[in-house]
């Protein structure tokens, strides 16, 4: 277990070293707070594991997920699988209809909008090797950026239809911070992906179309 403290300010640290002590298997990394992007590219980098996947921490995984996730990716001899995955309010009751995964995409088809939910990607770094998040993003649709770079490699990704996931949806957010997160995924467009001003904000368009239409329902 690599534990990344990125600039904790209450008394997680304490604890943690207590367990280090007692089983040398646990490793405390400490860095100055950075953000998600760093630090899970501190862990990526001291990992020696085969596979890499994101999980948020108020997001779930269903007991089985890794192991049907790796049973799909070597079934499907892919380097990136996904899942579908259900939608639960703050008191982790489920709420709309669940988010299923389309069989496979391709690369092109992830330059619109993001089909693969971060809680439920899986790569095997055996394929290209260790791919990292891109910190410039400042974790501003670093996650997109990362399964994009997984997807120029491999081209294609596979869709496990089995539920094996939980996404928290919190409270409705206020209109500024909605009108933030459209701006910050049209200038993802724009400047990450380099798109023209049209194709930015037609894709921006369509992204808004798909997160109205799967927390809508």
């Amino acid at each position: 277990m690599i534990i990344i403290d990125d600039g904790s300010t209450d008394h997680s640290v304490t604890i943690i070293q207590e367990y280090v002590q007692k089983d040398p298997r646990i490793v405390l990394l400490q860095q100055e707070n950075a953000g998600s992007a760093s630090a899970r590219n501190k862990g990526i980098r001291h990992a020696n594991g085969q596979y890499i996947c994101l999980l948020d921490a108020d997001d779930i995984w269903e007991l089985n997920f890794l192991e049907s996730q790796i049973h799909f990716l070597k079934e499907k001899k892919a380097a990136v699988v996904f899942a579908s995955y259900k939608l639960i309010n703050e008191q982790s009751k489920d709420i709309r209809l669940p988010v299923l995964a389309r069989p496979s995409i391709t690369y092109r088809q992830m330059l619109v909008t993001n089909f693969i939910g971060c809680l439920t990607g899986l790569y095997d770094r055996t394929k290209y090797g260790k791919i990292y998040l891109r910190e410039e993003l400042k974790s501003l649709r670093d996650d997109y950026a990362y399964w994009l770079d997984i997807m120029k490699q491999s081209d294609i990704a596979y869709g496990n239809l089995e539920i094996l996931a939980k996404y928290r949806v919190r409270r409705a957010s206020t209109t500024g911070k909605k009108l933030a997160l459209i701006k910050a995924q049209f200038a993802f467009y724009k400047n990450y992906l380099r798109f023209g001003y049209w194709q930015s904000l037609l894709n921006t368009v369509y992204w808004g179309f798909c997160g109205f239409s799967k927390f809508s329902k």
